[in-house]
């Protein structure tokens, strides 16, 4: 009965898959950032596609900002931990998303907006994520979410303190719903010598980024993991996190699409034929469909 319990509980327990490093680069206008995962990686996050964790106290890496560029055929997630990004887009939304806000917007079958970095007496910090979209859902409707940080709900749990963005934890739920990849999202903050556990679907990707501190990623603690590290587990259910010292980071999963993926620049699609169209629709003026959502006169103005 011991063997077999213990069988069980190797199958459910998630291990530690691999180690990414996020690396430096420079993207948008000009803006240093570092690059957890990218192109490069496909399809290794599937339906991950990107992250990109941003932040510095220098004004000047970061105030060129992202001008006014098209998306199709994903999603963007953009999380503020501190200071203030400007934004707007073709729908004629506009605002400033502020630390603890995220903009969760669908660009389905496209979009086109600017996100500029406000210059902050501290530390300008966030991330972005962008989640691919299923064949069948390439060319949905635009939509976009404004999720302010009051709206994200927090659960204390002995040494944790979970931010539940999407997802649900102690029977909490985060308030983006219906994603078609069913994602979860959270930010996760453990104070020193404190353990987290959690249960996803055993075929869903699931990752973790550590952005502050250090600590062990499995329950055996087999390896120490620290800040600018993304951790991929490999299949399972359960994992078990403990931190060394104070520790924050985000843990993710999302139902893997396993589709083609027709990649280049701000557009995902499934073959190289659906991306050239995507182009020549953006050069010639007929890349914005769903006329009824589109705004226009915001568009004329800015």
């Amino acid at each position: 009965m011991r063997i077999l319990h213990e069988n069980i509980r190797e199958y459910i327990m998630r291990k530690v898959k691999m180690i990414l490093q996020a690396r430096s680069t420079i993207e948008g206008a000009g803006v240093k950032l570092k690059r957890v995962f990218g192109y490069n990686e496909v399809p290794l996050l599937d339906p991950f596609l990107l992250l990109d964790h941003f932040g510095s106290n220098n004004p000047n890496d970061y105030l060129a900002g992202f001008p006014w560029h098209p998306h199709r055929g994903i999603e963007t997630i953009t999380y503020m931990i501190s200071g203030k990004l400007e934004h707007g887009d073709s729908l004629g939304n506009g605002g400033i998303i502020k630390s603890g806000d995220i903009q969760w917007m669908t660009a389905g079958s496209g979009i086109i907006h600017q996100e500029m970095p406000q210059k902050s007496e501290s530390m300008m910090m966030g991330f972005q994520l962008w989640a691919n979209l299923p064949s069948t859902h390439k060319m949905m409707v635009p939509r976009y979410r404004d999720i302010t940080a009051t709206m994200i709900p927090t659960v204390k749990d002995k040494g944790a303190i979970i931010k539940i963005v999407c997802g649900e934890y102690k029977g909490v739920r985060g308030p983006v719903q219906d994603i078609i990849t069913e994602p979860q999202y959270y930010d996760i903050a453990l104070t020193a010598n404190s353990e987290f556990s959690h249960s996803f679907p055993q075929n869903h990707t699931v990752f973790a980024y550590i952005y502050d501190g250090t600590g062990y990623f499995d329950e055996d603690k087999d390896a120490f993991k620290q800040s600018g590290q993304l951790i991929l587990y490999d299949k399972g259910e359960d994992i078990t996190i403990h931190s060394e010292e104070c520790m924050r980071f985000l843990l993710v999963s999302g139902n893997p699409i396993e589709e083609p993926v027709a990649w280049y620049g701000p557009i995902v699609m499934n073959t190289q034929k659906e991306l050239e169209i995507a182009f020549k629709e953006f050069r010639d003026g007929s890349f914005l469909k769903h006329s009824e959502n589109i705004n226009f006169e915001y568009w004329k103005q800015n």
